[in-house]
């Protein structure tokens, strides 16, 4: 528990050391370690105290305490700043490839005049933030001035606004040499990222004169670094990343990049978890590969990885060329985004009736791939990007999501570009497939197809659906084939498909006996499901994956939940009232409680769960669990199913709020940050006798 503030000490001057330094200790648990130790109610406590010392001992306010943080003065202007150690750019590496790695390593080899025998180098590889660089100047271990790399001789002075951001800290921890200069990137969390352009829609809904959205995550930073008036910087949330050093007096820096980093986070600077030392060639490879495949799991915009030598002596020896360090290069990935021209609008018809604008691209290499389709969302947002045909695009894909139009070029709008979108106006009112009416919801920004399952479309995306994997699982049935069998009258609804036989399969084009058997197997295998996975596939709008399981689980059987009435929905777990009403919705339509028993009849079976009005016991309940590696019997969907069966939650990452581990083989980085943070690690085994309700408690 806190001290009060009049137990600190005799003069006004040692509660606000004190007070500063608790604030300071407490700020650095909750934004750099995310591990807070006292309530966010006790921390308001603590500053209103200091902010109300310093009120009536204005003589106590020092550049270093929290509440100088956001400081509402509107700027002038940004003043240069003379580095006084230039901030210089990496070399960037053009190939993509694990190859790009072994060029960097052979070139360092080289320069070294190293034999072929010699040990391999040890180097220091971390992520390249997709961000904006910035010098921090440290005097007697306070921040005194924050400035951006500008042209590297000179940059522009943003000391207030960098004060706005949490992450970095006013006053270094356990030492106060005369000067050190820390640089590092300020960059937007994607989550953050997604709130701010939540909020500028907002108000810009509101009528808010000069506000708009921002296309990316590094230009909203980048925007608010420099914006003049601090106040408004403080509402853009930042991020923070220390990766280097700029002027240093009266400091030792240590002998190794990576024991550098290890420093600068003991001094209460937030570092990047996701670095390594490795050795060669194939340890740069085999790092490019690892973060690669992480890459669209992290929770902020990386443009690729940076490999440095380690040791700092070597740094010397290699020297620099042409202003670029020889001992260091940044080795991206393919683009994310990327520029090309809008040819015309498309519009689909989805599972729900949905109608999405979908963008006709001229191709462009995008993500790894070449993208000529990217979604549009709905007509608001194609309207408040302002899309016309003709324009030239931005064109964002990451990892498997969807491509998607996240802009407009407007200095490259041509003359003759065509009018805003209108959907309804475009289409005449009419869905594009079965010419059925087309209507908007009040409050909702879709149109929809009202033709239901007599618009192909619709009944074409239901099939998908109800096959996908984390639904039925009917492995084979792709959408060529969907669309051979709705086409051909063979398939009406989703019952149809176990009504399918050997001899009109094997006459589909491009079908044969073989794939035929395979299709009728995974159809067969799929009538032994579970109660969540059959209400996720039926496609009840609203009803996604999590909130499927928490019907299943909540009414433990499909004909109490078909007569369920509203009161009884809101029950459930995250059921509110649009979700209840969509729920009532579909099982009020006989055609819909006609399919549930044509599929019961034709097989479709599941294990009837108890339902949380009783007794049953749920083991794992509040639990958290994370799956790395693989398992010896259980896949990971199984394993996912069965732990959420008990009451449990699946977390993708290992946290101090993670409750177990469960390892299996080739387990990889969840692994070693579990043992980092002493959190407990099962095997199958042990997963098997939690679930039974044999596993002891944490």
């Amino acid at each position: 528990m806190s001290q009060t503030p009049d137990l600190f000490g005799p003069s006004p001057a040692e509660q606000a050391a004190a007070l500063r330094a608790q604030l300071h200790h407490h700020a650095h648990r909750y934004y750099v370690l995310d591990a807070p130790e006292i309530p966010d109610a006790e921390y308001d406590r603590l500053f209103q105290a200091l902010q109300a010392l310093e009120a009536q001992h204005p003589e106590l306010l020092t550049p270093d305490s929290p509440t100088q943080r956001v400081i509402g003065r509107v700027l002038d202007g940004f003043a240069p700043v003379r580095h006084a150690v230039p901030m210089l750019s990496i070399r960037t590496e053009t190939d993509t490839t694990p190859a790009g790695a072994e060029a960097f390593d052979a070139r360092v080899r080289r320069e070294l005049a190293l034999p072929e025998d010699a040990v391999a180098i040890r180097y220091a590889a971390e992520l390249k933030f997709d961000g904006l660089a910035i010098n921090l100047r440290y005097e007697r271990g306070v921040l005194v001035q924050a400035a951006t790399r500008g042209d590297g001789e000179t940059g522009e002075d943003v000391t207030q606004n960098i004060r706005t951001v949490n992450q970095i800290p006013l006053r270094l921890r356990g030492t106060e040499p005369p000067v050190l200069e820390v640089r590092g990137e300020v960059y937007m969390r994607r989550d953050d990222f997604e709130a701010l352009n939540e909020r500028q829609r907002g108000l810009m809904a509101a009528g808010a004169k000069n506000e708009k959205t921002f296309v990316n995550p590094r230009n909203a930073a980048a925007g608010a670094v420099r914006q003049l008036d601090p106040a408004i910087a403080a509402k853009r949330p930042l991020s923070f990343f220390a990766y280097g050093l700029g002027e240093v007096q009266g400091w030792e820096v240590p002998a190794t990049h990576h024991g550098l980093l290890d420093a600068l986070a003991a001094l209460g600077l937030p570092v990047c978890e996701h670095r390594a030392v490795v050795e060669g060639a194939a340890g740069l490879s085999a790092f490019h590969q690892r973060i690669g495949a992480l890459r669209d799991s992290l929770p902020f915009d990386i443009d690729g990885v940076v490999y440095k030598v380690d040791d700092r002596a070597l740094q010397e020896r290699l020297g620099f060329v042409t202003r670029e360090p020889r001992w260091a290069v940044a080795h991206k990935y393919p683009a994310q985004e990327q520029m090309t021209r809008l040819l015309d609008i498309d519009i689909q018809v989805g599972r729900t009736g949905k109608l999405t604008p979908v963008a006709k691209l001229e191709p462009v290499f995008v993500g790894g791939t070449t993208v000529s389709n990217a979604t549009l969302h709905n007509e608001d947002e194609a309207r408040r990007k302002d899309v016309r045909v003709g324009d030239t695009v931005i064109v964002r894909r990451a990892g498997d999501v969807i491509p998607e139009v996240v802009g407009v070029v407007l200095e490259r709008r041509p003359a003759d570009v065509g009018e805003p979108f209108d959907l309804y106006q475009r289409l005449q009112g009419r869905c594009p497939v079965c010419a059925s009416p087309i209507e908007r919801e009040e409050g909702s920004a879709d149109w929809r197809c009202t033709g239901g399952l007599t618009c192909p479309a619709q009944r074409k995306q239901a099939l998908l659906h109800f096959a996908g994997r984390r639904a039925m699982d009917i492995e084979g049935l792709g959408d060529k084939l969907v669309d051979q069998l709705v086409d051909a009258g063979i398939v009406q609804a989703v019952p149809d498909l176990y009504k399918l036989g050997f001899t009109a399969l094997a006459a589909m084009e491009r079908m044969g006996e073989k794939s035929a058997q395979n299709l009728l197997a995974g159809i067969e295998k799929s009538k032994s499901t579970t109660l969540g996975r059959f209400l996720f596939a039926l496609g009840i709008r609203q009803v996604g994956e999590a909130t499927a399981k928490d019907l299943a689980r909540h009414f433990g059987t499909i004909d109490r939940l078909m007569d369920a009435r509203v009161e009884e929905l809101l029950e459930v777990n995250d059921v509110g009232p649009i979700v209840a009403e969509s729920i009532r919705h579909f099982f009020d339509q006989p055609l819909h409680r006609e399919v549930v028993e044509q599929l019961r009849a034709a097989g479709v079976h599941w294990p009837d769960e108890q339902g949380t009005a009783s007794d049953a016991p749920r083991p794992l309940l509040g639990k958290v669990l994370v799956l790395t590696g693989t398992l010896p019997t259980l896949g990971r969907d199984e394993a996912k199913d069965l732990i959420e069966a008990a009451g449990g939650k699946v977390s993708g990452s290992v946290s101090k709020k993670t409750t177990w581990v469960v390892a299996g083989e080739e387990a990889g980085s969840k692994l070693d940050k579990a043992r980092d943070l002493g959190v407990p690690v099962i095997d199958e085994a042990g997963l098997r006798a939690l679930l039974a309700g044999d596993g002891q408690e944490t």
